[in-house]
This record gives structure tokens, C-alpha cells and sequence, in this order.
């Protein structure tokens, strides 16, 4: 799986390291073990779905994320994405609208010996106030537009990555200005079909 996104295009060497350090077949369903590394959506439970290993290589290495900065994950899903970030920044601050896959994640972490993932239940929409600004935002799930939320606690000289109307996005802000700009458009094979929603 590695050695096929470098081969397309992923570079960064700490995005290709944290995901070599996690396995995405613990959190996919054991229906579809078979399937764990295969470049594309997988089903995880509320109806919900695993994006594609390029996809989260390509959000991750578009995030531009380091040490230093303190990171908003929004829509944690199965945890894999949370897990591979954990492997390159201090701490994760990941929020999801499911109590169900908030626990299951916070199991898996337990077991993987990941304690850097801070979860909270609640409504995307809003951020996390109280931990806010971050240095980086980044939405697991599809959106309309980017909640105001969001943008406002996105700390000054800060990046926001989301997949908008199904084309990937990056927003930087110079001090209040918030500019986005085209990365690519993403399949539908590509992405969390199943989380993706208006926020």
C-alpha cells in the first residue's frame, strides 16, 4: 500500500511513515478484512465509511501538519485517519456526531497504545471551542460549505483541509482572511460517502 502512494504521488515522508505505522485493517469490519488495503471506501458502522488510503495520504500530506501544531480532526469515523495524524503531531482533537464510533475508536486507540487522540461527542459544525485556535482543521467528511465555526477557530497562519461539494480544498489564513484553493476533484470511490453531509 505504501510503496502504490508514492508511486502516486505521495511524498511526504512523515505521511508514509504514519501510515506504514498503522494497520487500517483494525478498523475496518472483519467482513472486509480482505479488502483492508485495497484503495478504496470501505463500510464501517452507523452507516458511515472509511475513506481510501490515497485519499487520507493526500488529505494528511495537503494539511501540511508538524509537531507544532495543534490539530481539530472533524468526523472521526473508525479512528484511522486520528491514528495516522497521532504519528505526526503532539495531539489530535477529534470530534464526531456518533457516540457509537467515538467509542469504538476510543477502544481501538486503548488497544494500539495511541494516547494522543482527545475525543469529544458533538456536532461538527462547532468546532471545539474550548481547545480552539488550531493551527490545523481538518474535515473527515464531505461538506457543502465550511461552517463559520470552524474558519473562526482556525488560528492565524493556519490550514484547513475539507472536501467541498466533492472536490478537495485547502483554505489558509492570513491573520482574519481565510483563502481556498482547488487541490482536485475526488470520486466517489474515494471518498466517505456515507459521512458526507451539509455542515
Amino acid at each position: 500500500m505504501i510503496m502504490a502512494l508514492r508511486s502516486r504521488g505521495i511524498s511526504d515522508n512523515a505521511v508514509l511513515r504514519a501510515m506504514e505505522l498503522v494497520d487500517r485493517k483494525h478498523f475496518v469490519q472483519k467482513a472486509h478484512w480482505g479488502e483492508a488495503y485495497d484503495d478504496r471506501a470501505l463500510p464501517i458502522a452507523c452507516g458511515q465509511s472509511l475513506t481510501s488510503p490515497m485519499t487520507t495520504a493526500l488529505m494528511c500530506q495537503v494539511l501540511g501538519a508538524g509537531r507544532e501544531h495543534k490539530l481539530l480532526e472533524i468526523g472521526l469515523g473508525s479512528g484511522y485517519q486520528s491514528a495516522v495524524l497521532s504519528h505526526i503531531v503532539t495531539r489530535v482533537y477529534a470530534v464526531d456526531r456518533y457516540k457509537t464510533l467515538l467509542q469504538e475508536a476510543e477502544a481501538r486507540f486503548d488497544k494500539m497504545g495511541i494516547v494522543n487522540v482527545v475525543t469529544r461527542h458533538g456536532d461538527g459544525r462547532y468546532g471545539w471551542k474550548g481547545q480552539a485556535p488550531f493551527d490545523r482543521i481538518i474535515l473527515g467528511c464531505g461538506v457543502k460549505s465550511v461552517p463559520k465555526a470552524l474558519r473562526d477557530q482556525l488560528a492565524p497562519g493556519g490550514r484547513l483541509v475539507a472536501v467541498v461539494d466533492g472536490t478537495l480544498m485547502r483554505f489558509d489564513k492570513a491573520r482574519t482572511k481565510l483563502t481556498g484553493q482547488e487541490v482536485m476533484p475526488l470520486t466517489l470511490d474515494m471518498l466517505e460517502t456515507g459521512k458526507s453531509h451539509s455542515l
